[in-house]
């Protein structure tokens, strides 16, 4: 499959599990609709998505949230089947993305430097 048609694949199958999530589709308490899924890659032979999410919180909740989302990604694949049409829908995996949260502190530890004469 070419790049650009791939990245195509990524960015549908992106915004309709953030649909999915923030509907609260999956009835898990752990999984907060809060959760942004920063990235989606998607195998050349559409095999495997590797579907990268972030939480604004505690490590562990992160964590949580990402094995959760894991456990329901047999269900997720089945309502992007209904709502995305692909000749075949890749398995989901996700993976917690710390990037945001490095992002983060290292703005914060930049603010505590302060500005340097």
């Amino acid at each position: 499959m070419d790049k650009r048609r791939l990245k195509k694949v990524e960015s549908l199958i992106r915004d309709e599990l953030g649909s999915l999530i923030v509907s609260q589709a999956v009835n898990d308490p752990r999984i907060d609709p809060l959760v942004s899924i920063t990235a989606v890659e998607v195998a050349p032979d559409l095999a495997l998505a590797k579907v990268f999410v972030s939480y604004y919180g505690k490590r562990e909740k992160g964590d949580e949230i990402t094995e959760a989302l894991n456990h329901a990604a047999g269900f997720l694949q089945k309502e992007l089947v209904q709502r995305v049409k692909l000749r075949i829908t890749p398995r989901l995996a996700f993976f917690y993305d710390e990037s945001i949260e490095r992002g983060f502190r290292i703005t914060e530890t930049l603010k505590k430097i302060g500005p340097q004469s």
